[in-house]
């Protein structure tokens, strides 16, 4: 059985206002270093894991060199899980967008299956890259516990897969900054032990909003 521990990166700028964040680098605040060291610590204190795949943006750099220190275990980094592309909508904050194009916003919440950004992704084109970034670590890692780390939006796309959740489920999983979900892929179907663990920041920081990216 292949067990995976999929993270979230820590906090950055633009969480709050909320911004579309995407593919724009955002360096951990000192709150997203503090909760990136808290999850290390408790992600060591547990199983040993054999590797911490990571997009390969610096905010999940950052988070995932972190656990493997406290981890003694390489990083590897997957281009798949790299993060939305919001085109034109990157790092705008969330009352500029809705000001611009208040139809195609209030779609992105209700029915989020059935947009594409203006030059950017579909949550469809997301999906497609991070069944592959699965795909890959489970076939490279069968029998191992390994980390992964990862986007609001990959984590969520990544969940809804294993969940057998559709598209239009995106927003019912929430990924706060460095949660943890565990998942389990064996002979049978996957399964989900955790989803959105922060119990570890309590005394970081005890309520952090989640937000795109």
């Amino acid at each position: 059985m292949t067990r995976i521990l999929l993270i979230r990166h820590g906090h950055v700028e633009g969480i709050v206002p909320e911004r579309f964040r995407g593919r724009t680098e955002v360096p951990l605040s000192e709150l997203g270093r503090g909760q990136a060291a808290a999850t290390a610590a408790r992600l060591a204190a547990g199983r040993r894991f054999a590797l911490v795949y990571t997009s390969p943006m610096g905010r999940c750099l950052e988070t995932a060199r972190a656990i493997a220190a406290a981890g003694r275990a390489e990083v590897e980094t997957l281009p798949s899980l790299t993060d939305l592309d919001y085109g034109a909508w990157q790092w705008k904050t969330y009352d500029e967008v809705r000001a611009a194009q208040p139809e195609l916003f209030a779609r992105w919440f209700a029915a989020p299956e059935t947009v594409r950004f203006p030059g950017g992704d579909s949550l469809q084109d997301l999906v497609a890259r991070t069944a592959d970034a699965l795909r890959t670590v489970i076939e490279e890692r069968a029998d191992d516990t390994v980390v992964m780390v990862g986007h609001d939006s990959v984590n969520r796309s990544i969940l809804m897969q294993v969940l057998d959740q559709p598209l239009s489920a995106y927003w019912r999983i929430a990924q706060s900054p460095c949660a943890i979900n565990e998942i389990e892929v064996g002979e049978g179907e996957p399964r989900v032990p955790r989803v959105n663990d922060t119990a570890h920041l309590d005394a970081v920081d005890p309520i952090t909003p989640a937000g795109a990216g």
